[in-house]
């Protein structure tokens, strides 16, 4: 274990937490809401700090980021704990268990991760499959060695993270891909067990600070596809993180404890597409559904293919560094 970062100590032993927005109040032995971040005798400590669940080298296209160093490699980490407590998580087996109930842990120091990464031939590393911003001490650290070597970094990450953590990340973190999972309240207390507007406000914070942002909404027939919510969720995505914003709308499938709504309907994911070209959004995605052309990467100038897209394989098209090929338009993508 390491000491925590961002926390303060009350008179009684109580420690709070200030690197997520839920503010743990956490007293002697016990953890906050995240499992992993641990109150020993007034002292917080990131119990799971380098102890790992999942590695992989992935396309960086699975993230998904289209618009971040297209057709890279990325070594990928994931530990354990999260927090949120999404009902529909597909990644539960890690990201509702802790340190002492995880199967297949295993020890990467931050050193030996950046490694790793460039052993594999990556142009990145992420820290994904559960949140990372409970991982803060760790992906803190291995990021700025990486940072070194000439490595990017990247969090996929729900947004759930306080200004004062963010201002630990500033300048070592580069890309920010984040889950705005509904565009409600209610739906983020009720599913969640969280609230949107800190959501909101940690994504503006990232852009404002130079990280790249990709949004991702996981569309969920009957609980945030609504048209009008949908249409309020595009207008502030364009007001506030502009139109060249990538946003990925994915199709949602059946799992953990929500498999009794049914996969998302195509037709759904193309209307919610064209909804986001009309509110001025120039690269709205679809996701999840692999072959599909709007899972391409088009010239928002002249509508040219620039890149294609077949599951996480790429082939560049029309793609010129950062400029379109065919017309020559400069195009928001970080290569």
């Amino acid at each position: 274990m390491r000491e925590a970062n961002l926390y303060g100590r009350e008179g009684d032993g109580t420690v709070i937490c200030h690197l997520c927005p839920h503010r743990c109040k956490i007293r002697d032995g016990k953890s906050g809401i995240c499992s992993v971040r641990v109150n020993r005798e007034g002292t917080l400590y990131a119990e799971s700090y380098a102890k790992v669940v999942a590695e992989a080298v992935d396309p960086i296209e699975k993230k998904p980021l289209n618009h971040f160093l297209p057709g890279t490699q990325v070594y990928s980490l994931g530990g354990v704990g999260c927090n949120f407590r999404c009902r529909h998580c597909q990644n539960w087996r890690i990201s509702q268990v802790d340190v002492k109930t995880a199967d297949y842990l295993r020890v990467i120091d931050p050193e030996e991760g950046v490694r790793r990464a460039l052993a594999h031939d990556c142009s990145s590393i992420a820290w994904t499959y559960n949140e990372p911003t409970i991982w803060h001490e760790y992906c803190l650290d291995m990021g700025i060695i990486a940072k070194k070597k000439g490595l990017r970094t990247i969090y996929v990450t729900n947004g759930y993270i306080t200004g004062e953590g963010l201002a630990e990340l500033s300048g070592m973190l580069d890309a920010f891909r984040v889950d705005i999972k509904a565009f409600t309240d209610d739906f983020y207390r009720k599913v969640c067990s969280a609230r949107l507007q800190p959501v909101l406000d940690a994504t503006i914070i990232a852009k404002e600070a130079g990280m790249h942002i990709e949004v991702v909404n996981l569309v969920i027939p009957g609980l945030n596809d609504s048209e009008d919510e949908i249409r309020a969720m595009i207008k502030w995505i364009y007001e506030n993180l502009g139109e060249d914003t990538p946003v990925h709308f994915t199709r949602f499938h059946p799992d953990y404890n929500m498999t009794d709504i049914p996969a998302t309907p195509l037709a759904s994911l193309e209307k919610i597409y064209r909804c986001a070209k009309e509110g001025g959004i120039r690269y709205p995605y679809i996701g999840n559904v692999a072959g599909h052309e709007y899972t391409n990467t088009y010239c928002h100038n002249c509508g040219s293919l620039l890149i294609e897209r077949v599951g996480f394989m790429d082939r560049f098209v029309h793609l010129d560094g950062d400029e379109c090929g065919a017309c020559g338009e400069k195009i928001p993508v970080f290569v």
